[in-house]
């Protein structure tokens, strides 16, 4: 066209920038043929990004084009360029990780037009995987993995898609894509047998691995082999003792009526986690791991801890009545219960309205246990013939060793009802 080079790119880019890419190609193609790496009279020219935006233009242009062989010929153009790009730079220039990448996303996208090139992209993508699993698992936000994968499992490649799941897990950026990860690990198994037979042998293999002893535990659990399941939680435990995975011997530990065992690792977990609402959830079990084994103070101990922790939970006062009410149980014993330990369960009930109170989620729940503990509070004539004078309604009274000494421990006051 009698322009210098310049001048050519100026007019080239000008197009380029206002989308104008068929005057783009008009004054751009001779860039990815004479592939200069430097521009006289502009310092700043960039052959790599330049052969790019030729990419793009040619794309662009190609979508435009209802006759078949002029599209195809655009998009061949723009393979030929990407040629152009690997022939040209070596690794030390380009990020070739990302072009290939760009290359199999143009094939995908221009597939109904380009023969045989969602072959060709899924190859690309199987390449750069394995080059670096992270990257490629996290482009997309986790769409490439899903597509390579899907692919991998409709052309029964079970053992590569088997492969690809375990080293693209631990870099998996958000849920959805952990939950696409066990639909077609339970697609591509039979049964649960099978698969626990496979994770078994990769587990020889890769004996750390958390993913791996995870999903073990889990499918033991299923199939209730719970020997195998305590063994699985302590190798865990052992690899990376963080909270999960010392609440979850706590669970197992629970589960089986082991509270010493369970009130160990659940003390310990509670100093594993930031979370408030966790940690209360933690030393209410504390606390029922207690009452379990009848050690009364220290539940309440716990339950108060749970309450502190957090304040929106109505769990914690049910924990103090059930306490209360086991304390009767525990005082009287063998003997016949008497007026006094009738006093405790004014203090049951102040809890359970505490527990309403706070949520009311909890309020039928509360109802059921009124209607058990309602009933054997103290009666009008226990009332009147308390020493040394009457109880009055509303009198507040102490629940304490002024009861019976096994109460001394509770300290608390009540209200006459």
């Amino acid at each position: 066209m009698g322009l210098d080079q310049l001048s050519a790119y100026s007019i080239y880019y000008e197009n380029y920038k206002n989308e104008e890419y068929e005057g783009a190609i008009r004054y751009g193609r001779w860039i990815y043929k004479a592939m200069p790496k430097k521009l006289k009279g502009y310092s700043r020219f960039d052959l790599e990004r330049n052969l790019n935006r030729l990419i793009t233009a040619y794309s662009e242009v190609a979508m435009q084009k209802q006759d078949p062989s002029e599209r195809s010929a655009y998009l061949d153009t723009a393979q030929v360029i990407f040629e152009k790009v690997y022939n040209e730079f070596g690794e030390d220039e380009i990020d070739m990780f990302e072009w290939k990448f760009k290359e199999a996303r143009f094939l995908q996208e221009n597939s109904d037009f380009i023969d045989d090139a969602m072959t060709r992209a899924y190859g690309i993508y199987l390449d750069l995987f394995e080059q670096d699993p992270e990257k490629f698992t996290q482009s997309g936000d986790g769409y490439y993995v899903q597509v390579t994968l899907q692919h991998l499992v409709n052309e029964e490649q079970k053992d590569k898609a088997l492969d690809m799941i375990e080293k693209a897990e631990p870099h998996a950026p958000n849920d959805k894509l952990l939950a696409f990860f066990d639909t077609i690990r339970n697609k591509l198994f039979d049964s649960p047998k099978e698969r626990i037979a496979f994770l078994e042998s990769q587990l020889e293999q890769n004996p750390d691995s958390t993913a791996i002893l995870q999903d073990l535990a889990d499918l033991y659990d299923q199939q209730g082999q719970m020997d195998k399941v305590r063994e699985i939680r302590n190798k865990l435990y052992e690899v990376n003792p963080n909270f999960e995975n010392t609440r979850a011997l706590a669970d197992y530990a629970i589960n089986n009526a082991n509270y010493d065992e369970a009130i160990r690792y659940l003390k310990e977990a509670l100093d594993k986690t930031d979370d408030q609402t966790e940690k209360a959830r933690v030393a209410l079990d504390i606390s029922d791991a207690y009452l379990n084994k009848e050690n009364l103070q220290q539940a309440r101990s716990f339950a108060r801890q749970a309450m502190n922790l957090d304040s929106s939970s109505g769990q914690p006062y049910m924990q103090m009545a059930s306490i209360y009410s086991q304390a009767v149980s525990q005082c009287t014993g063998g003997r016949k219960m008497d007026r006094k330990d009738k006093v405790v369960y004014w203090l049951v009930l102040d809890y359970l309205d505490r527990a309403r109170q706070t949520d009311s989620s909890l309020s039928s729940q509360v109802q059921n246990q009124y209607q058990s503990y309602q009933p054997v509070t103290p009666t009008t004539e226990e009332k009147f013939m308390w020493d040394p004078n009457p109880l009055e309604e509303g009198q507040e009274i102490e629940v304490g060793g002024n009861l019976h000494s096994c109460y001394e421990w509770i300290g608390e006051t009540t209200t006459v009802r």
